[in-house]
This record gives structure tokens, C-alpha cells and sequence, in this order.
């Protein structure tokens, strides 16, 4: 098998991170998967490599397109595929369920029948990494440990979403033979991550206000939630490494796997954390209902005693050092005239 390896998702915040890491420290050539009208902001700093196709090139396909994933798998017979692209957004969801629906579970058995059917022609039978989300776990009871064998509870059109997906990786690997791993990524975070997403807004209002731009409010809404928090660039290392053993037979078909940070917060300590490394001190937290969920997932503390059974992983970057480069981020996007949206 050759030496290419497939990312969907490539232009998001743990798409592009994941290509940054294989290029620096492994010497396999990264196909971005993308469709042609995506945003480049993540990946701009790799677009020079790009252009010369330096151990990494854009492949254009659509996972609610068949015949696109057929042929870029036909084409590239990568060995490992990190399947991370989705319909990401949880509260998003509620807006556009019949999408993230469509994206999450029919696009990702679009991919896993694309395999398949590869296999079946050509003994063609790859890794594949289908990216969950501990949101399957939906509203966990209080003081509960979430291990791979707790309960789903859907909280949201996203979290079924993904225990659709989830349960696709388990029954391809199990009914066909395929290479599949399942990986519950718990809430992280980072730079270039999303405006939607809790502490990435936070972040950004705070980074808006000390350029002028924004008055000092902060809008935020629920914060009742008790998270672990960890940073994409921790995940993404777990994934490659699981993918190598899944490569060597070490693990069983259609294995799923949580990956969470081991420190955890509630959201309001959150929000002191950022605003300790801010610049201004008049800052006040106002709740906007329109930042507020149908049903939210408020409780999410993890068991990886398991994945620490199979690689030699841990998170490495302290969480506050994360908060502190996610604000730096937005600081630098503002800088350059990178105005956000007010979301």
C-alpha cells in the first residue's frame, strides 16, 4: 500500500492541525479533502507546500457525493483515512437538523460503502478513523464517569448525528472487515478553533473588545456545564498513533476509543481564565438567550484509561496555556483585518 493518507475535513481546525503534525512527524503525503467553496483561513500557512505538492495536495469531493469519494479513494488508495469532515456545530443543529443529518450519518456511510465496495474489487482495505464525538453521551447524570460502554443520550440533531456515525464505524469494521476505529473526542480547543464553539467566542468578544471593537460585554449562554478540556494538537497525536495500531492489527475492528483532557472547568472559570490574560479589566458577562441550547449536554467528565491501554498518549498541553494561544489567535486574526462575525 502506498504512502498517502486521506483527511475529510482538512480545512477545519482539527483537520488542519492533523495535516500540520503528520507533515512535521511522519513522512506521509497528506491529501486534504475539501469542497471547492470551503474557507482556506486554517490552511493558508500550507499553501505554498500545496502548490508544489510537498508531501501534501487538495483533492475537491463532497461526502453527500458517492462517486467523488469513490473516485478519490480509487485514485489515491491512501492507507490511512482520517474521516473528521461533519456538520460540527451542535446548537447549529437545531437550526439545520435534516443537513447535519444527512452530512454526518448518510456521508459517512457514503465514505465506509466507498471503501467497501474497493475492498471487494481490489482487496483494497485501508484504516479508517471515523471521528465521533463524547456529545453522544448527551446530558450525562451528575458526577458520572463516561467510559465507552456509558449510554448514549442524544442532546441534539448533532449528537444523533454522530451516534449514527458512531455505530457505522463499529458495524463496517464488524459486518466487513474493514479497519475501523472510533474515536468520542471530548470538548477541545485550541487555535483556529471555531467562532461557535464556547470559549472560542469568548475568546474572540474579549480579543473584539480590547481592539475597540466590540462594547466591553460579554454574551455568553448556559454556563452551568462542567467540562474537561483539551487541545486539538493532544487529540490529533492520538489519532495518528491509534491509526498505526490499527494498521499492525492491535486493534479490533470497529474499536471505539474516548479522548478527552484529564483538567475540568465549569464554564464561568472558563471566563475568568480568558479574562485573566486580557488587557482590560471593565469587562461585564451578559446572558443573550439566543446563545441558549433547546437541550444542552451540561455534564461530560471521561474514563481514557482505555485508549491508555492501547498507545502511549496522554494530553500534554496544559489547558491554560491553551486558552491563552486561542485568545492570541483571535488577537492575530483582528490584527490583520479579520473582522468576525458577532456570533
Amino acid at each position: 500500500m502506498n504512502n498517502y493518507t486521506l483527511i475529510t475535513g482538512f480545512t477545519g481546525q482539527v483537520g488542519s492541525q492533523l495535516a500540520d503534525y503528520l507533515l512535521e512527524n511522519t513522512d506521509l503525503h497528506v491529501v486534504g479533502m475539501m469542497r471547492w467553496q470551503e474557507p482556506m483561513d486554517n490552511i493558508y500557512h500550507l499553501t505554498h507546500r500545496i502548490n508544489e505538492k510537498n508531501k501534501i495536495e487538495i483533492v475537491y469531493a463532497d461526502l453527500n457525493d458517492f462517486i467523488s469519494l469513490y473516485n478519490t479513494l480509487d485514485k489515491y488508495r491512501p492507507k490511512y483515512i482520517f474521516h473528521l469532515a461533519a456538520q460540527s456545530f451542535p446548537r447549529t443543529s437545531f437550526d439545520i437538523p435534516i443537513e447535519t443529518l444527512q452530512t454526518n450519518i448518510i456521508g459517512t456511510a457514503n465514505l465506509l460503502e466507498a471503501v467497501r465496495k474497493l475492498k471487494n474489487q481490489y482487496s483494497y482495505n485501508p484504516v479508517v478513523h471515523i471521528c465521533s464525538s463524547s456529545e453522544v453521551y448527551g446530558r450525562a447524570k451528575s458526577g458520572e464517569v463516561l467510559n465507552e460502554d456509558s449510554s448514549f443520550h442524544g442532546a441534539s440533531p448533532y449528537s444523533i448525528s454522530k451516534i449514527g456515525a458512531d455505530y457505522l464505524g463499529r458495524f463496517y469494521g464488524e459486518a466487513y472487515s474493514l479497519k475501523t476505529f472510533v474515536t468520542r473526542m471530548g470538548t477541545h480547543s485550541g487555535p483556529r478553533r471555531s467562532d461557535v464553539f464556547f470559549e472560542s467566542t469568548v475568546a474572540k468578544q474579549i480579543a473584539l473588545i480590547e481592539a475597540g471593537l466590540q462594547e466591553p460585554k460579554l454574551r455568553v449562554g448556559n454556563l452551568s456545564s462542567v467540562r474537561t478540556f483539551q487541545d486539538a494538537r493532544d487529540a490529533v497525536r492520538a489519532y495518528y498513533l491509534l491509526a498505526v495500531e490499527s494498521e499492525k492489527g492491535n486493534v479490533p475492528n470497529g474499536e471505539a476509543f474516548n479522548i478527552a483532557g484529564e483538567e475540568a472547568f465549569i464554564l464561568p472559570e472558563v471566563i475568568n481564565i480568558l479574562l485573566s490574560f486580557s488587557t482590560r479589566d471593565d469587562i461585564e458577562i451578559v446572558t443573550d438567550s439566543d446563545r441558549l441550547r433547546p437541550i444542552d449536554a451540561d455534564y461530560q467528565m471521561f474514563d481514557n484509561s482505555k485508549i491508555k491501554s492501547f498507545i502511549n498518549w496522554r494530553p500534554e498541553i496544559k489547558t491554560k496555556d491553551m486558552f491563552k494561544d486561542l485568545l492570541e489567535h483571535w488577537r492575530h486574526e483582528i490584527s490583520q483585518g479579520r473582522i468576525p462575525l458577532n456570533r
